[in-house]
C-alpha cells in the first residue's frame, strides 16, 4: 500500500463534499501538473490519501481510498491529464495544520513542507503514521 495527499481547495470541493458522495466516491479531476500526473498514475485501488484544504484553511481534514487507479482525466480536452475516484474513509478528529507539519523535525522532508504547490503528493509510511498521531487517527494504516 501506498500513502498520498491530495490537496483541494475548500470553497470549490471540501471534506464535507467528498462524503457526500458516500461510496460511489468522486473523481478527483482537475489536476494539470506532471509530476502530480505521474503520481496519479502510481496510485493503486485501496491506497489511502490526506483530504487537505488548501487556501486559508491549510490542513489536512480527512482521509480517502482509492477506489478507481487512474484513467483518463474528463475534464481534459487533450486527454493528457489523469483522474483517480476517491471515497471519503474518516474526517481527521484535530485537523493537522501546514505549521504543524513545518514546526515537526520528524517532517521536515514532507513533500507538504519541500514541495507546497504541487497537488498530488506522495507520503512516506512512517510520515502517514505520524501525521495520524498528530490528528489523533487510529486504525488508518
Amino acid at each position: 500500500m501506498s500513502y498520498w495527499l491530495l490537496k483541494t481547495e475548500a470553497e470549490t470541493f471540501s471534506w464535507d463534499d467528498q462524503v457526500k458522495r458516500g461510496a460511489k466516491g468522486e473523481p478527483w479531476t482537475g489536476v494539470r501538473n506532471f509530476k502530480a500526473r505521474g503520481y496519479m498514475n502510481e496510485m493503486k485501488k485501496g491506497d489511502f490519501a490526506f483530504f487537505y484544504h488548501t487556501g486559508d484553511e491549510k490542513q489536512v481534514v480527512g482521509v480517502v481510498e482509492v477506489i478507481k487507479e487512474a484513467y483518463p482525466d474528463p475534464t481534459d480536452e487533450k486527454g493528457v491529464f489523469k483522474a483517480v475516484d476517491v471515497k471519503a474513509v474518516k474526517p481527521v478528529p484535530k485537523p493537522v495544520t501546514l505549521a504543524a507539519v513545518k514546526a515537526e523535525p520528524k517532517l521536515k522532508e514532507m513533500a507538504l513542507v519541500k514541495y507546497s504547490r504541487l497537488s498530488v503528493q506522495p507520503v512516506t509510511a512512517q510520515e502517514w503514521a505520524f501525521v495520524c498521531k498528530m490528528g489523533g487517527l487510529t486504525g488508518i494504516t
